[in-house]
């Protein structure tokens, strides 16, 4: 026979009950506020000029098989430089990110867009202008263009700082363009160029580049600023100089873990036959090519 709950048990039932669910809803309400902001993406290097596509597809396999939210490349993705074969270039590329599962946004470069007409192929084979930016989770990304110049050009200047302006909440902050004209400033200038001012000014800790086909990394106030390297551009030149990994002459990419604000980088070395499969942080770089040089 079921027991009959007193007036005092029906009213502590009641309170647990409300208790209960004042718990949930703000569980609920933390969860939609608060979104998970741990997740990782994977940065490619040059596929050109002179690519090889043996060393591209390995290391979009080797990228496949780490699961990132998106892919962001540092520009040169086709040969280039003839208006009347652009687009079958830009086709032909399409047939392998069309086997890819992942979010690809591309980052303009020499081999890009190199006239107005090229500018256009560009637009419509990766979905985006020239310049633009996007959002994952809270973090912000900016890809600007200097294909055409070796610099950033003033209105490049004032596109970044509007769209830095009007994300200036959001961290991490990263830039993307494909030249990596910081280089001078940062190893024999002052670093007071325009872009590092206003890098420092709305929070962006992460300036990446490609072009050089070599990893060139290098911090300033805090800033990272990092060539990339290649994802399937020659080496050659590296390699008639005997350098190599210690020098930053090898095929690899870039993993790029965020949990929260913090952000870690890692550079990846391609495995055989292409490379040794090398693994190291950005903030180890140093040692490990000292390391290597050995």
């Amino acid at each position: 026979m079921l027991r009959k709950f007193s007036t005092w048990e029906n009213m502590r039932v009641k309170q647990w009950l409300g208790i209960a669910a004042l718990a949930l809803a703000t569980l609920a309400v933390l969860a939609f506020a608060a979104p998970d902001r741990e997740f990782h993406f994977a940065i490619m290097g040059d596929r050109t000029g002179r690519a090889d596509d043996r060393v591209y597809q390995q290391i979009w396999r080797e990228i496949e098989a780490t699961k990132p939210a998106f892919v962001i490349n540092a520009g040169d993705s086709i040969e280039g430089g003839d208006d009347d074969g652009a687009a079958a270039e830009w086709a032909s590329l399409r047939r392998i990110w069309q086997r890819v599962p992942y979010p690809l946004y591309c980052t303009p470069g020499n081999h890009d867009i190199w006239s107005a007409r090229s500018q256009e192929h560009f637009h419509k084979a990766t979905g985006h202008p020239p310049a633009y930016s996007f959002n994952y989770q809270n973090a912000h990304f900016t890809v600007l263009d200097n294909s055409r110049t070796d610099d950033l050009a003033a209105e490049q200047l004032r596109f970044l700082e509007e769209d830095l302006k009007a994300n200036a909440a959001r961290r991490p902050k990263f830039i993307f363009f494909h030249k990596p004209y910081w280089i001078l400033f940062l190893k024999v200038g002052s670093g007071e160029f325009p872009l590092h001012q206003l890098a420092r000014k709305y929070g962006v800790e992460y300036v990446i580049c490609g072009h050089a086909h070599q990893f060139i990394p290098l911090t300033r106030d805090g800033i990272i600023y990092a060539a990339v390297g290649s994802s399937g551009a020659s080496i050659e030149r590296g390699t008639r100089m005997g350098q190599g990994y210690a020098q930053g002459w090898f095929y690899g990419h870039v993993q790029a873990a965020v949990n929260g604000d913090a952000v870690e980088l890692t550079v990846k070395e391609a495995a055989a036959p292409f490379g040794k499969g090398r693994s190291v942080r950005i903030q180890d770089w140093d040692k490990a090519a000292k390391a290597a040089a050995e």
